[in-house]
């Protein structure tokens, strides 16, 4: 684990900058954060959207939609700051877990240290 301390303090690290994406767009007015817009956003920006995007758009349903807790789609920004830094943390411990637990599996090193 020491090995990856700086990995690890730069994940944090941008984790706790990420609420820049929800700030900017707001300060300056410019909708929502670039790239996370959905079918309906796409259709006013450009005109129409992509028949793939309409078609597989519902596919998949996020666990956290827009990040925020439920009831809380309309909270201040500085709250959906909090819930956007939780998020980071909490998708960073699951992929780092996940990829750790993937790795132990995958090399049938359990248990047993390097020397």
């Amino acid at each position: 684990m020491r090995d990856y301390r700086r990995l690890w303090i730069g994940l944090v690290l941008l984790a706790l900058a990420s609420p820049i994406g929800l700030y900017i767009p707001e300060i300056m007015r410019a909708g929502s954060a670039w790239g996370e817009w959905g079918v309906d956003e796409i259709k006013q920006m450009i005109g129409y959207a992509p028949a793939g995007m309409e078609r597989h758009a519902e596919i998949w349903k996020a666990p956290i939609p827009d990040y925020a807790l439920p009831g809380q789609e309309q909270a201040p920004l500085s709250r959906r700051g909090v819930t956007y830094v939780l998020s980071g943390l909490l998708g960073i411990a699951a992929c780092g877990g996940g990829g750790y637990l993937l790795t132990r599996w995958m090399t049938g090193n359990r248990g047993r240290r390097r020397t």
